[in-house]
């Protein structure tokens, strides 16, 4: 009872909840980083989109929150959509058309919010979580990655999505072998920033309100959480519904080790820096590892001779 009530009284609940919704959109980050194998940069504008669309449609059209998070995810596809169109029919880069589509997302959302912050008040309308109840939050978004996790895993079990598996692992041999790579690129943008926005949509709530800023540096948090979660779970990353649900824990690692810090007197304004020197560390743990092993490989085979 006393350890319950010290984790509560750290935030912890809090921190884990957060840490799902961003892992939900680090499932996002993964799509395209580790399946398509390419650094998709409209993340950080189709978050807020997200965010932005849900509270004006609950705020300002009094719709449904299941209706007003199904048109969040909707727009966030719509985005990857555009960023697939730049790469695949104008040829432009894939990081360059989703700087693109972010720098045209950030006028988007501020028409769309009619400022640059619009406040959703949690205790007028009837959200699925809330800051208010961390322990509710905490249940329902798990929820929402369970469910989400169980759709992808099958969904890339399809003929379908083993084709948009293929493209990222070999394009060249995906397309000797018929298949449209062009347009299993846009479906996997579509699919990763809709995840994406839908992941904005639930931050939004838990928050109370969305802001211009609210997705700026998340694709650096998805690639955190992607990052953290392959290195704790190298060892069995190998199914594909390992390496998703090793996203989700890789983003509340991330929340909780921030939580902790900032309760350790860390200033908020240093968390950018801090979320480099995070991923920084996990990128160089499995290096380390590498350079450990064949040190120890040489050594035995030098005592050999």
């Amino acid at each position: 009872m006393a350890i319950l009530q010290t984790l509560m009284s750290i935030g912890l609940p809090g921190a884990i909840a957060q840490g799902i919704i961003w892992g939900i959109m680090a499932i996002g980050v993964y799509i395209t980083f580790k399946i398509l194998d390419v650094a998709d940069l409209t993340v950080d504008g189709s978050f807020a989109t997200g965010g932005a669309v849900l509270v004006v449609c609950v705020t300002q059209n009094n719709m449904n929150i299941w209706l007003a998070l199904a048109i969040a995810f909707f727009a966030g596809c719509l985005a990857g959509l555009v960023t697939g169109i730049f790469h695949t029919k104008f040829g432009i880069p894939a990081i360059l058309a989703g700087i693109l589509t972010q720098f045209a997302l950030y006028s988007i959302n501020l028409r769309v919010m009619d400022g640059s912050n619009v406040a959703l008040p949690v205790r007028k309308y009837d959200v699925l979580l809330s800051s208010f109840n961390t322990v509710s939050a905490l249940i329902t978004s798990a929820i929402f990655a369970a469910i989400l996790i169980a759709v992808l895993y099958f969904f890339f079990g399809t003929h379908l999505g083993q084709s948009l598996r293929a493209t990222g692992c070999n394009p060249n041999m995906s397309r000797a072998n018929g298949i449209n790579t062009e347009r299993n690129k846009v479906l996997g943008l579509v699919i990763s920033n809709g995840i994406v926005a839908m992941s904005g949509g639930l931050i939004a709530q838990y928050q109370g309100f969305a802001d211009i800023n609210m997705g700026r540096g998340a694709i650096v948090i998805g690639l955190a959480a992607v990052i953290i979660g392959e290195v704790l779970f190298a060892k069995i990353y190998r199914n594909l519904a390992v390496r998703l649900v090793s996203a989700v824990v890789g983003g509340i690692l991330y929340y909780i080790i921030i939580t902790l810090v900032l309760r350790l007197g860390l200033k908020a304004d240093d968390l950018k820096l801090l979320t480099a020197l995070v991923v920084a560390i996990f990128l160089g743990i499995p290096f380390w590892k590498n350079s450990i092993s064949n040190s120890r490989i040489k050594k035995e085979v030098k005592s050999e001779k």
